[in-house]
């Protein structure tokens, strides 16, 4: 398993699709921030409009782009003229996804609207450090035929509605956001974060290294090893890349497999500490109330 694929699944990461939106002529919707572990997410099937966002930011939408706001950014979803003359809008209840429509001059812009769902513990693992909004243009983007294809899914299934079509685009929702991430990696804006760790092919070794081996006593050293590079460079381009050092990023990375674990609650709190490189039960408590800010006892019987 991959070191991304990894992260995705200690922040259990899900996507759900909330309604399908059908808008045409003038039009404007507010969406307020949304509540803790979740982000919202907006694919645009057909059509154009524009995304507002707070300190008059704007994005334009086009067939084909993925906007993912990873903290929950309040924002406006509106027609390319500013919303003015703005048509009634109604909305239809009768089948398994919801749709909001409106009628008007011009093509509708066509929108999924859904969201991104991930543990609030484990969460921040991945989307703290991301940027307000992820912007990718699908469509455009480096394997166009692959996306073209996901996208058309997405189309042809939330069209007939068939049995299991929710379960189908909740499934490929991850995959988006997967191609989202990649592409602002690509991009080169992503701020210094456990992404752009993975990112890095040497230092994305070192990072796979501790998710799979968790116990080992990992030094600078051997971890410079598993990326093929010294032992100052390998540190040096680790704090540069991740804005923490290696030892920071190893015991995050305990914590919150250590999280899982005692979320499956099948092991002792003492074995738990075992499995993820802790002889002292003692000093394993006082790392995981320090970062995950409860105790292991209090974790385990607050998720059950």
């Amino acid at each position: 398993m991959d070191a991304l694929t990894r992260i995705l699944e200690l922040a259990r990461v899900r996507g759900a699709l909330d309604l399908r939106c059908q808008l045409a002529g003038g039009f404007s919707l507010d969406h307020e921030d949304a509540g803790p572990g979740e982000a919202p997410f907006h694919l645009v099937l057909a059509g154009e409009g524009v995304m507002e966002l707070p300190g008059r930011r704007t994005l334009d939408l086009r067939a084909g782009d993925l906007v993912v706001l990873p903290h929950g950014t309040s924002h406006r979803v509106r027609d390319t003229h500013g919303g003015l003359s703005e048509a009634p809008i109604t909305i239809d209840t009768s089948g398994p996804l919801a749709i909001k429509r409106s009628e008007g001059e011009g093509e509708a812009l066509d929108l999924l609207c859904g969201r991104f769902v991930h543990a609030p513990d484990a969460g921040p693992l991945l989307f703290a450090s991301l940027p307000d909004t992820l912007h990718a243009s699908l469509l455009g983007s480096h394997g166009i035929a692959t996306l073209e294809a996901i996208v058309n899914v997405f189309r042809v299934e939330v069209g007939k509605l068939a049995p299991g079509a929710l379960a189908v685009v909740t499934a490929l929702s991850q995959a988006l956001l997967v191609f989202a991430l990649r592409a602002q990696l690509e991009r080169g804006t992503m701020p210094p974060s456990l992404l752009t760790l993975l990112a890095d092919p040497r230092l994305g070794r070192a990072l796979l290294a501790m998710l799979r081996d968790p116990a080992h006593e990992w030094t600078v050293e051997s971890l410079a090893a598993q990326a093929a590079m010294s032992r100052a460079t390998f540190a040096r381009h680790f704090e540069a890349k991740g804005k923490q050092s290696p030892h920071e990023v190893l015991t995050l990375i305990r914590m919150h497999l250590a999280a899982e674990l005692l979320r499956r609650g099948e092991l002792t709190a003492a074995a738990v500490a075992d499995r993820v490189g802790y002889r002292s039960e003692s000093a394993f408590g006082k790392t995981f109330l320090r970062i995950m800010g409860t105790t292991p006892a209090r974790f385990r019987r607050d998720v059950d």
